[in-house]
């Protein structure tokens, strides 16, 4: 008898990490979308005949439409279940992915990535929900840096895989392959993730949920977590998927495949961070210091990075034109590992909600992380018009640094 239930307990388990993995993929399609623009922007603006930093701040309307899609995505989630709305997202995926390939100018793109925006606006979300539900706090805080760690490998395929694909076949081949990518997530979804009926059912009204998203949002334990996430996932997001290849090009003359060589490294970082952020934190067991230190650290790095530019404080202080490219590939791992700590949001806003708001919990960070992103993006495209590319850092590096602040102060323990 006991051996047959551990037995049916291992199947389960091994059933469980395999739907996980699943989901995950589709977290990874969507972040490889998201970073196309970082090695593609000027000649997409050429294409459309823009400049490159209007294109860039047009590519704000992704992270907007993602960002307001968490909304109704969480509801859908807590109240239908994770597979459905799953499966739902990957068909617009792949939708919105042929549209932004087949656009041939600034409105028909727009049009394809707030398609795209909304379509991986759960793909984060999903394998999330379905491990908040299905593990202890414990165990959803490994898988939690997991997830994210499979994810980021869309942006390490945005890297050099993504700029050889767009020197050799063009910027819509990107979006071609993406679509392909889509459909196989989702018939590996349809496999492997089982058809199961929203473990706490909510019958409340679609609206009244939406409204309990954005009410556990703003509710004052979760205040500080909202804050941080506005501006933690914003700085590397930012960084990585617009404003990492420009600078390196732009500013450092670096070619397309070495620029994505050095975002490949940043990506690198941005995988591994996450584990490591998971076990240092499971070790120290002090994860508001721990998230507070990494954060300021990753503000503290930007802000470097913009000063090696030409004429700017490091280049100066070292006698040199401008810091080599070596410089800012230490600064992008060293950047990529200490702003890894966003899956501690996670683990930090699961503990002070119930299993049955769960979704609509992480939708609320999730809304904060890509409601801040959108905003850095669409600011960051003005800031680099007026006053170009190392304010735009030196912004992003002060905003960071602002959130912990705020984050400090809304999260001091109880006297």
């Amino acid at each position: 008898m006991t051996t047959a239930a551990t037995k049916d307990a291992g199947d389960g388990t091994r059933a469980l990490i395999f739907a996980l993995l699943a989901l995950a993929c589709g977290h990874m399609l969507s972040t490889l979308l998201r970073t196309i623009p970082a090695v593609s922007l000027d000649l997409m603006a050429a294409d459309f005949h823009i400049e490159p930093q209007a294109l860039a701040s047009l590519t704000s309307v992704y992270p907007f439409a993602f960002a307001a899609a968490q909304i109704p995505v969480g509801a859908a989630m807590d109240r239908f279940g994770v597979r459905p709305v799953a499966l739902s997202l990957l068909a617009g995926t792949v939708i919105g992915a042929i549209a932004s390939g087949f656009a041939t100018g600034p409105a028909s793109f727009a049009v394809g990535q707030v398609l795209l925006g909304v379509a991986t606006s759960g793909m984060l979300m999903c394998p999330m929900t379905l491990a908040a539900k299905q593990l202890s706090a414990g165990r959803f805080g490994l898988w939690s840096g997991a997830i994210l760690s499979i994810g980021n490998i869309g942006m390490l395929l945005s890297s050099s895989p993504l700029a050889f694909v767009v020197d050799t076949w063009g910027w819509r081949a990107g979006f071609w392959i993406s679509a392909a990518g889509g459909i196989a997530v989702a018939l590996a979804v349809f496999a492997l993730v089982p058809h199961q009926a929203a473990e706490h059912k909510d019958d409340s009204s679609p609206l009244s949920q939406m409204i309990e998203v954005l009410r556990l949002g703003l509710s004052r334990p979760l205040r500080g977590l909202i804050a941080l996430a506005l501006v933690s996932l914003a700085s590397s997001l930012v960084l990585r998927g617009l404003w990492g290849g420009p600078w390196l090009m732009q500013v450092k003359d670096l070619s397309r495949v070495e620029a994505g060589n050095q975002l490949g490294a940043f990506t690198l970082a941005m995988i591994a961070g996450p584990l490591c952020i998971g076990m240092i934190d499971r070790r120290l067991g002090r994860r508001r210091a721990l998230v507070a230190a990494s954060h300021m650290v990753g503000a503290l790095l930007l802000a470097l990075m913009a000063l090696g530019a030409p004429h700017y404080a490091v280049s100066v202080l070292f006698g040199m034109p401008m810091m080599p490219p070596q410089y800012d590939l230490v600064l992008f791992v060293l950047i990529g590992l200490a702003t890894s700590a966003q899956p501690l949001l996670f683990g930090m806003s699961r503990q002070l909600v119930d299993a049955q708001t769960a979704g609509k919990a992480l939708a609320a960070v999730n809304l904060a992380f890509f409601l801040g992103a959108a905003l850095m993006q669409s600011v960051t495209g003005a800031v680099a018009a007026l006053a170009g590319l190392p304010a735009v850092l030196l912004f992003m590096a002060a905003m960071l640094a602002f959130g912990v602040l705020i984050f400090l102060a809304y999260t001091s323990p109880s006297p």
